[in-house]
């Protein structure tokens, strides 16, 4: 499955003053969806733990409500219930709720690794599984101790408890503790496929235990002593997830649930109606069975026969790309296609027909919309109601940005661009001279194309038949975006947004003030510039001399589209929805930054994640320092060192190229200090990536 995707959206439009203002920016309701970490039962409530906090629904998953307030942690890796209190493991530390989510307070003394990817209850004993470790808390995580003693490795993926024993699955196979933590032994006698990604999942049922891993499910009857494979019918056998209800196993794979009626000794398919295929986490809850998928929630109230969405509400959705025609507002996410007639107020799927939901550009021509998917063009000439597939001729199907001159319309793809003159029924290669030919944004003007791709900009003036190199003075060569202003083409890249007055023939740097040069979308509206980043959303009311921002109320900050309509500016953001504000409101409530360096030294979550074969990690210094940033396999070992050096203060992305490296979930860490002390590193702080194949 492919996730590497970078697009663009550009628009012009015009604005009075007249609009009421609102405080700052708000969030619509909407779309819904999201990639669903973790789950958690209490009674008739459950709890989603997702990359942008905790949801909770109380009507089996007919509707969702934030449950995050507190939580200043919103990677949520694992949950888990002990009476009345509430648990989150993320990762950044163990979170407390006792009123079901309303609000939450970290209970992290004592816990030395943060990286809480599973929580286990066995009476009063709370159990983590960090990325360093085993911890114990026997007050509710008021104070936590290690319990390591025996754990020959300390990734502590999973936990399971029976009777009194607690087994930890890791990164090097399960381990067994009769004393509470205080003393392991390893118990992996069979248990053959733990290499690359260790032991993923695990479950209980009586007397038998289950292993989920890379190579399929296997099968312990004598706490772990020994292990037999139980994988017979699983056709993909990477299990993320183990359930049980009454006599039924259930293993989330990567590719669907799989039911067993018989321990394991046979599995069969249990996918219908189940449209994304990439089971992250299982929860049963009565005669209930949810999934918990890279788009959101789904529902099988028959053993996995049939399943339904479950997403209402739950608004953590990636929006990967914005557009607007008329009234009607269009969201392309992971999840499909979904449209707002009421900006944003309410959302409605708009996916019928649209065989591949990965929905990474759109653009409206007359009447028709078109989405760029991984997997080709979709056309509707009926905003969304229905869709049918435009590929013909589209030799390379991962399709990230558009244009549309007139009736020619230019898809740009991870293979070069593509022009269609009939509506999409039929497309051919136009590349002759584009030396690069991942083609990241696209944009017109007058009887120029210009083309952004991994290597600067390409322009034709002849509707592609020819391109030539329009890069210089362009210091960075990642191009995300475009955007026209009169006769300014402003381009957003991966170090800032930079100018040309000239069709492209030269180009000078346009960040001062920008803090954040992850440049991934552009809008204009009158002389007024936005700038969508991976810190917030960015204006410049003079073509780019200098930037204030204006994210007040973004409380997610990866915006990655922007679109204008009617009064207001959309931002589509990562993990957070779409979200709204009056243009007039940002122009006049506009300040400038109090500098142009960031504050405090960061590590941002690597985009995109999962991801498949590259993936861009971006981090932040403050003053000049000594940096090693590398990356790790879920046993430790060093695969990657991505920067080791001195570095000076400001804002820097590096990027993963994973092509030698098997699927599964790998580690970076960033260090950072001062060079002249001893250790040269003062900050330390490390993430959770995964690369899917």
């Amino acid at each position: 499955m492919k996730r590497i995707f970078l697009f663009s959206f550009w628009v012009v439009a015009s604005f009075s003053t007249t609009n009421p203002l609102l405080a700052q920016w708000i969030k619509t309701n909407g779309p819904f969806g999201g990639v669903i970490l973790s789950f958690g039962v209490n009674g008739t409530n459950l709890f989603a733990g997702t990359g942008s906090g905790v949801f909770l629904s109380t009507n089996s998953g007919t509707s969702w409500t934030a449950a995050s307030t507190g939580l200043t942690n919103t990677e949520v890796l694992s949950l888990a219930v002990s009476g009345t209190n509430l648990f989150a493991g993320t990762a950044g530390g163990v979170f407390l709720s006792t009123n079901n989510g309303t609000s939450w307070t970290a209970v992290d003394s004592g816990l030395t690794n943060t990286g809480v990817l599973s929580l286990a209850v066995s009476g009063t004993n709370l159990f983590a599984g960090t990325d360093g470790g085993v911890f114990l808390s026997t007050n509710n995580g008021t104070s936590w101790n290690a319990v390591n003693s025996g754990l020959t490795n300390l990734l502590g993926k999973c936990l399971a408890v029976s009777g009194t024993n607690l087994f930890a699955g890791t990164g090097g196979g399960v381990f067994l503790s009769t004393n509470n933590g205080t003393s392991w032994t390893p118990v992996d006698s069979g248990l053959t496929n733990t290499m690359w990604t260790g032991v993923l999942s695990l479950a209980v049922s009586g007397t038998n235990l289950f292993a989920g891993t890379d190579g399929g499910v296997f099968l312990s009857t004598n706490s772990g002593t020994s292990w037999t494979a139980a994988s017979t019918g699983l056709t993909n056998t990477e299990v993320w997830s183990l359930a049980v209800s009454g006599a039924n196993l259930f293993a989330g794979t990567g590719g669907g649930v799989f039911l067993s009626t018989n321990n394991g000794t046979s599995w069969t398919a249990a996918s219908t109606g189940l449209a994304y295929t990439d089971v992250w986490s299982l929860a049963v809850s009565g005669t209930n069975l949810f999934a918990g998928t890279g788009i959101g929630v789904f529902l099988s109230t028959n053993n996995g026969t049939s399943w339904t969405a479950a997403s209402t509400g739950l608004t953590n959705t990636d929006v990967l790309s914005l557009a607007v025609s008329g009234t009607n507002l269009f969201a392309g996410t992971w999840d499909g296609v979904f449209l707002s007639t009421n900006n944003g107020t309410s959302w409605t799927a708009a996916s019928a027909g649209l065989t591949y939901t990965d929905v990474l550009s759109l653009v409206v021509s007359g009447t028709n919309l078109f989405a760029g998917t991984d997997d080709g063009l979709f056309l509707s000439t009926n905003n969304g109601t229905s869709w049918t597939a435009a590929s013909t001729g589209l030799t390379y199907t991962d399709v990230w940005s558009f244009a549309v001159s007139g009736t020619n319309l230019f898809a740009g793809t991870d293979g070069g661009v593509f022009l269609s003159t009939n509506n999409g029924t039929s497309w051919t290669a136009v590349d002759s001279g584009l030396t690069n030919t991942a083609v990241l944004s696209l944009a017109v003007s007058g009887t120029n194309l210009f083309a952004g791709t991994g290597d600067g900009v390409f322009l034709s003036t002849n509707n592609g038949t020819s391109w030539t190199a329009a890069s210089t003075g362009l210091t960075y060569t990642y191009l995300y975006a475009f955007a026209f202003s009169g006769t300014n083409l402003f381009a957003g890249t991966n170090g800032g947004v930079f100018l040309s007055t000239n069709n492209g023939t030269s180009w000078t740097a346009a960040s001062t003030g920008l803090t954040y040069t992850d440049v991934w979308s552009l809008a204009v509206s009158g002389t007024n510039l936005f700038a969508g980043t991976g810190g917030g959303l960015f204006l410049s009311t003079n073509n780019g001399t200098s930037w204030t921002a204006a994210s007040t109320g973004l409380t997610y900050t990866d915006v990655r589209s922007l679109a204008v309509s009617g009064m207001n500016l959309f931002a589509g953001t990562y993990h957070g929805s779409v979200w709204r504000r009056p243009l007039s409101e940002m122009v006049s409530s506009a300040h400038p930054s109090l500098s142009v360096l960031p504050n405090e030294i960061r590590l941002d979550q690597n985009y995109p994640n999962p991801f498949n074969p590259t993936s861009k990690i971006s981090y932040s210094l403050p003053h000049k320092s000594f940096v090693t940033l590398k990356l790790y396999d879920l046993l430790g070992r060093e695969v990657r060192t991505l920067v080791n050096g001195e570095q000076e203060p400001g804002n820097y992305t590096r990027i993963v190229d994973a092509n030698d490296l098997p699927s599964g979930v790998y580690f970076y860490r960033l260090q950072a200090g001062n060079p002249s002390a001893s250790s040269g590193h003062g900050f330390t702080d490390s993430k959770k990536m995964l690369l899917l194949k």
